[in-house]
């Protein structure tokens, strides 16, 4: 069976990139035309979302973006990229090796919570008893139900609720100015306010456990109209930052081989005491 041009050419066909000698265009707009224009934010969500934000969708998808860039050496993808930076591997290598860190434990919080947030917002709009009739907001006392049922199943399985609580802060202080910019752009009819509802009730009943940045970023990502899928790609995209400004740190250090304990500190050994190997064992016994 003979392989047409068509074929070819549509093997990798995409609506997102028109590249031609001379020419690129990103969803139908010039480059020349966004260099210079465009925030580098609102070139992620043009990329991902097809069309161009609105001024208050890009501050706060910003907001969002710069809240995640950093958490220091004790972060483990910072950690793990400082490493590798002393090891001889590339730049590129070193921000690769960090963000390889940012799975389902860290750095997948905040999509979890998005999934979260969209489960409890099409449960509560589900029952009609328990909808707003104003809108596809979940009534209050609906709301309170299906986040209490939520909450139940999670203490029932003895999983940790993601995006609140924090290992490191009583409070984590990217919480309130995110929080506060997502009821700035909800008064402005920027966005519904839908999910910014829904983590707050979260909230409520968890406390004194108080919302994380990932709960906070999942708000905004999910007001702004972000899959959840996303989630995770989005705090990659804002994470890269910090790791590579932390292997670029490091680089310049120019110390080789930077282990996870300064020496000559040792891990702890908790195995068998020492001993001899038998004579009778082994490929040279008798």
């Amino acid at each position: 069976m003979s392989t047409t041009a068509e074929q070819v050419t549509g093997w990798w066909a995409t609506a997102i990139s028109d590249i031609s000698p001379g020419v690129i265009r990103l969803h139908g707009y010039p480059v020349e035309q966004l260099i210079g224009r465009l925030s580098f934010a609102d070139t992620i969500w043009l990329m991902l979302r097809g069309d161009v934000p609105s001024p208050g969708q890009s501050a706060l998808f910003e907001a969002a973006l710069v809240s995640g860039v950093d958490h220091g050496p004790q972060a483990p993808s910072i950690a793990a990229a400082r490493m590798a930076a002393t090891c001889g591997v590339g730049l590129n290598t070193a921000v690769a090796t960090g963000v390889g860190l940012l799975g389902d434990v860290h750095g997948g919080a905040g999509q979890e919570c998005m999934a979260v947030l969209a489960d409890i917002r099409g449960r509560a709009a589900a029952d009609p008893a328990e909808a707003d009739p104003t809108g596809p907001c979940p009534g209050e006392a609906g709301l309170a139900e299906v986040v209490s049922g939520v909450l139940a199943g999670y203490r029932g399985a003895k999983r940790y609720f993601p995006g609140f609580g924090h290992r490191f802060h009583p409070r984590d202080p990217r919480r309130d100015p995110l929080v506060r910019a997502v009821e700035d752009a909800a008064r402005d009819g920027v966005v519904e306010g839908a999910y910014l509802r829904i983590g707050l009730e979260i909230e409520r009943q968890l406390a004194p456990v108080p919302m994380n940045v990932d709960g906070a970023t999942a708000i905004v990502y999910s007001e702004l109209g972000f899959a959840p899928e996303l989630g995770r790609g989005l705090f990659v995209l804002s994470r890269a930052v910090g790791v590579l400004a932390h292997a670029w740190e490091e680089h310049g250090e120019g110390r080789r081989i930077k282990g996870p304990i300064p020496p000559p500190l040792l891990p702890a050994y908790r195995g068998p005491a020492p001993r001899d190997l038998p004579t009778d064992q082994g490929h040279g016994a008798a």
